[in-house]
């Protein structure tokens, strides 16, 4: 068979409970559902940058807007 589950874990550095929360989260996708799931996620970050910069860019515009010239 193979290793069993603690010595794997010590291995890899990998804490038990990091494990079965990856099991719980990801343990039922077959790994194309898997790699879609991994490139949506950096899709959404880069997505939050841009509203973040987006924000910051208009609240820098209003506040040059509201100062009297």
């Amino acid at each position: 068979m193979g290793k069993p589950l603690p010595d794997l874990l010590r291995q890899h550095a990998i804490s038990s409970g990091t494990f079965y929360r990856w099991k719980s989260r990801y343990g039922g996708l077959e790994p194309s559902q898997l790699h879609r799931l991994k490139q949506l996620e950096r899709e959404n970050t880069e997505l939050k940058k841009i509203v973040a910069d987006q924000a910051l860019d208009i609240r820098m515009l209003k506040d040059v807007n509201s100062k009297n010239w």
